[in-house]
């Protein structure tokens, strides 16, 4: 079987803003912090944070989906500590996933998040080597 290839690519407005897009899709600001950019757009290291967020998200309310859990609502936060010298990698980052819905389970919650973390979420596969990942949830009635 081939690997399948991604591209995408960024381009460069001023300072340090840039365009960043993927194939066919809708344009993303980038940014860094002032005094070096102007701040207007997502920093790169944000945008790992959501990229970790979303295919984590994305793998567990498909799961849930499967396991025929009736959610309602569902958000993922990703909070990362990073390093103060350079390079300042993330030394750790903390998902907290909130799930609401009717008569949910905790137990088929954690395992969803369990089988993102271990198998589907490609994002955390590559992450979790040099990274540690720790995660939390809770469960709301809808």
């Amino acid at each position: 079987m081939a690997d399948q290839l991604l591209s995408t690519q960024v381009t460069w407005t001023e300072k340090l803003h840039f365009q960043g897009q993927a194939e066919h899709e809708q344009v993303v600001a980038i940014n860094h912090a002032p005094p070096l950019g102007d701040g207007n757009g997502i920093k790169p290291m944000e945008l790992l944070l959501m990229s970790l967020a979303s295919c984590s998200a994305q793998t567990v309310i498909s799961l849930l989906k499967k396991m025929r859990q009736d959610v309602r609502g569902f958000t993922v936060k990703a909070e990362g500590a990073r390093r103060v010298e350079h390079p300042t990698v993330f030394t750790e980052i903390r998902l907290s996933f909130e799930v609401e819905g009717n008569d949910l389970s905790a137990e088929t919650v954690d395992k969803a998040i369990r089988k993102s973390e271990e198998k589907y979420c490609p994002v955390w596969a590559m992450l979790k080597p040099g990274v540690k990942i720790s995660y939390s949830y809770k469960i709301q009635p809808a």
